[in-house]
């Protein structure tokens, strides 16, 4: 028998409807106690009569006259329970009743039994008010969060009270699988504001939980992922039966004793009426809630929202100011440069401006913009708004090279399935430029690559690394940019490049990380195992949010160091280098910032190219000012366009 069903059959009364649902009893079992009392009033005189044939005829012995007292006697101690004097006989102690409780474990230990009984119930109870006052975010799961008078708990009461009972039995199943999926979509909620400061979509986001298994696979193998994947499974069917029970459970309680309950409700409700109208909060939090009915509207708005979003993004990404430019009016200020687009992962505001990091960043960037300028090289910066925080670079790049808002995955299908113009197209469009795609973090087969117009990608198996992966990331960055001038900007007699180059060493989670060695010992990448030897432990670091932060900070150091010493060792006066964060950290290390800006910057040894963009007070130097300009990342490509093309300055 479960510990959440009822150890006895509901009766119905035939008067006024009350339900004998609980385990105390009621007009059912006082019924069959008078039924019990009058049997065995019935038996007590056959035993005492019995008794008087034994001794009057002599035909028994005198024990057999002391067995039928002591069998009326038994007799007339049932009939006192059935009085009242004592608890009514239960009728599954009858001998022709199956053992009670477990293989009859409640029979042989009443006291135990009972025990569990009222332990299961205050369990029940507790995750029923779990489940109404939990909140979907984890800096918010705190003890005020669950003292708090939730409106949906004191409404589904009162419903469950007033409707006829076999409406309540499925009404009561329902809302406690109701509880349940609510509860684990705000599990879901919790991590995705734990990693992308969002809630989960529930129309847009599935793509993304494969994407999770497969995070998880590559940075704790094939195990890891079946263990994680199976654990979430178990969890949620685990959730969604223990919910329902306890709901079910919670129910029958509170129409075993309907007076006291209804007397709860209304006192609540009145409470919950009066905390509203009066705006009583505990420790800055309300303390009537109606937080359940805010969640479920919100979602409702999400769904129709991305229901509707295909159509409006259809309608923007018909717009292209550029798409009847004819191939020798496009990027005639860039003819005969190589332009790398760069972008650096995580590279967010939070680096630059943080506390904790900013002194440490400010140096790398300073000691970087005086020793490109020693070489010849100025440098301009600002702001963009990514669409995007904490994880899903490829939205950022796409909205980055496309012109367009690609804040979710079904903007970025329709996106690579459709016909519009990225800024690899438009180079490759001028037949100037061979284009490439520096990709190691691509470790399958990735067919947007066609997309994005380049030809010749090179991913994590073409770049003749033989190092070791440093937790997610395949290719530390100073080896990658070495493979770039090996494999493309080096060759000589070539055309002139346009590159798209992701730098993935300041990937989550962030350790180990590689470190910066002699560019001409990189060979195929073999250093790096004792590199990564001396690295920190990511299931250490990941203990201690302030631990993260450093090791964010310095991962971001390295692939800073990593891209200006390239520049400074490679870099021609037809170097035009434009590097850019995709997108912020991961919450953990933002440290409750809601800004999605990262830092933008140009960099060329020909004064007329950043001539060309001097109307954009853009900050000099690899920093960009506090109060620089700030663009939403889906502006850059046609400003970028305009200024290099022939209408620019």
């Amino acid at each position: 028998m479960s510990l959440f069903t009822r150890s006895r059959q509901p009766l119905d009364t035939a008067e006024g409807g009350a339900d004998s649902e609980d385990d105390t009893g009621g007009a059912g079992v006082a019924g069959e106690a008078a039924g019990a009392a009058e049997e065995a009033g019935t038996a007590s005189g056959e035993g005492a009569e019995a008794a008087e044939t034994a001794s009057g005829e002599g035909a028994e012995t005198a024990e057999a006259a002391e067995t039928a007292e002591a069998v009326a006697a038994e007799r007339d101690e049932g009939a006192e329970k059935a009085d009242g004097t004592e608890e009514a006989a239960d009728p599954a102690e009858r001998s022709d009743s199956p053992p009670p409780g477990w293989f009859g474990w409640r029979r042989r230990y009443p006291r135990t039994a009972r025990g569990v009984t009222i332990g299961t119930t205050v369990l029940a109870g507790v995750l029923v008010l779990f489940a109404l006052l939990v909140p979907n975010r984890l800096e918010r799961l705190g003890p005020e969060a669950f003292f708090r008078l939730p409106a949906e708990g004191i409404l589904l009461a009162g419903l469950l009270l007033a409707v006829p009972p076999r409406s309540r039995r499925l009404m009561s199943v329902a809302a406690g699988a109701l509880l349940g999926l609510l509860t684990v979509l705000k599990f879901v909620d919790m991590g995705f504001y734990s990693v992308l400061a969002r809630p989960f979509d529930l129309v847009l986001d599935w793509i993304l939980l494969d994407d999770a298994a497969e995070f998880v696979r590559e940075s704790f193998g094939r195990t890891g992922q079946v263990l994680a994947v199976v654990g979430v499974i178990v969890l949620i069917v685990a959730v969604l039966v223990l919910m329902t029970l306890a709901t079910v459970r919670v129910t029958n309680l509170m129409v075993g004793h309907r007076a006291v309950a209804t007397r709860t409700t209304l006192i609540l409700g009145t409470a919950w009426i009066t905390c509203m109208t009066l705006g009583i909060q505990i420790g800055g939090v309300p303390l009537a809630t109606k937080g359940n009915a805010d969640f479920v509207n919100n979602r409702i708005e999400q769904v129709q929202a991305g229901l509707k979003d295909g159509r409006v993004f259809e309608k923007q990404a018909a717009v292209d100011a550029f798409a009847k430019t004819p191939p020798d009016q496009l990027l005639t200020g860039l003819r005969g440069k190589d332009v790398l687009f760069t972008f650096i992962e995580s590279y967010g505001r939070v680096a630059i401006d943080d506390p904790a990091m900013a002194p440490q960043i400010d140096s790398v960037l300073k000691e970087g913009t005086n020793s490109l300028k020693a070489a010849g090289f100025q440098s301009r910066s600002a702001w963009l708004k990514s669409p995007v925080t904490g994880a899903g670079s490829w939205l950022a790049h796409s909205t980055f090279l496309s012109g367009l808002w690609i804040k979710n995955q079904q903007r970025y299908r329709s996106l690579t399935t459709s016909d519009r113009a990225t800024l690899g197209s438009y180079f490759r469009k001028t037949g100037a430029w061979r284009t490439v795609g520096i990709v190691p973090g691509v470790r399958r087969a990735w067919p947007e690559g066609k997309f994005f117009a380049l030809d010749h990608i090179y991913d994590s198996e073409h770049l003749g690394y033989n190092g070791p992966y440093f937790s997610w990331t395949p290719v530390p960055d100073q080896f990658s940019l070495e493979a770039f001038q090996r494999l493309e900007h080096g060759k000589k007699n070539r055309d002139p490049i346009m590159a798209e180059i992701i730098l993935a060493s300041s990937h989550n989670p962030w350790s180990p990380i590689a470190r910066m060695t002699d560019w001409d010992e990189l060979g195929d990448g073999s250093i790096f195992n004792q590199i990564k030897k001396e690295g920190t432990d990511p299931k250490e670091v990941w203990k201690d949010p302030e631990r993260v932060r450093t090791e964010y900070r310095h991962a971001i150091e390295y692939s800073l160091h990593s891209l200006t010493e390239w520049v400074k060792r490679y870099g021609t006066d037809d170097t035009v280098l434009v590097f850019l964060g995709d997108h912020q950290p991961v919450p953990t290390v933002t440290a409750g910032s809601t800004s999605k800006d990262v830092p933008v910057t140009i960099v060329a040894r020909d004064p007329k190219v950043l001539d060309k963009i001097a109307d954009w007070n853009w900050t000099d130097g690899l920093k960009p000012a506090e109060n620089a300009p700030t663009w939403g990342m889906d502006r850059f490509r046609d400003r970028f366009m305009t200024a290099y093309g022939p209408r620019g300055n």
